[in-house]
């Protein structure tokens, strides 16, 4: 398979600093020790996460070479932290010893066909006690042109999140996130039918919407949002 990523997508989202800030504050909790990030891309997730003090290393694990050299770049400049290295890998490659203590799919298991069998060797390298943690697109109703263009083979509810748990684990927390980036999407779907949002988009999203989701999700309990959240701890018996 060419693991040449296809999307455009990347640089746009970088600029989201809002939203990074915001995935910082909710999924940094759940990450420390050795992670691994898997689906790295360009290492904006890494720029935001991997700075944590309860992390020990971070592994940025891409299938695509020229993701990687984007990360090893930022890794050279001092962008990144120096427990930080870049893998061109994928899961399956990746020895099931040494186990990490986490490992994360932000934006990513969407992308793989079987996603089913992703998070089952996922949870195979964790660590006893160790936390698999899942972000992605939700609500497959909500599935656009945008999701076309940058290879979504889905989008995921609580529910179909919850289908994919793999053996050997037990369900910590689960949540949506962006209850009012909910709403822009549902717009998109709708109206706009954009294959791609542009970046002005981006940053009235990122600069308008993703404040006011950071009180209301609060607010709603995160009952629902543009993105779902999943997190498994794998049991320390076995």
């Amino acid at each position: 398979m060419d693991p040449t990523y296809v999307g455009d997508e990347l640089e746009l989202f970088r600029t989201a600093r809002n939203w990074k800030a915001y995935l910082r504050e909710v999924l940094g909790r759940y990450l420390n020790g050795n992670v691994a990030e898997i689906g790295a891309g360009i290492g904006a997730t890494a720029e935001v996460l991997a700075d944590n003090p309860s992390v020990k290393s971070w592994l940025c694990v891409e299938p695509d070479p020229q993701q990687v050299a984007k990360i090893e770049l930022l890794i050279a400049e001092g962008k990144l932290p120096k427990y930080v290295t870049a893998l061109a890998s994928s899961i399956k490659e990746i020895p099931s010893v040494p186990t990490f203590d986490s490992i994360i799919y932000v934006d990513v298991l969407e992308h793989i066909e079987h996603d089913r069998t992703e998070v089952e060797e996922a949870a195979k390298r964790l660590a006893p006690g160790g936390r698999l943690v899942v972000l992605g697109p939700a609500w497959q109703f909500l599935f656009s042109e945008f999701d076309k263009s940058i290879g979504h083979y889905r989008r995921y509810t609580l529910s179909s999140l919850r289908q994919l748990m793999p053996a050997g684990v037990e369900e910590t927390d689960a949540f949506y996130l962006d209850g009012v980036g909910f709403l822009a999407s549902l717009a998109n779907k709708m109206f706009l039918k954009q294959g791609m949002p542009t970046l002005s988009q981006i940053q009235t999203w990122d600069s308008l919407m993703v404040p006011v989701s950071r009180i209301t999700d609060n607010i709603t309990s995160r009952f629902i949002g543009r993105s779902v959240v999943i997190i498994w701890t794998k049991r320390k018996n076995g």
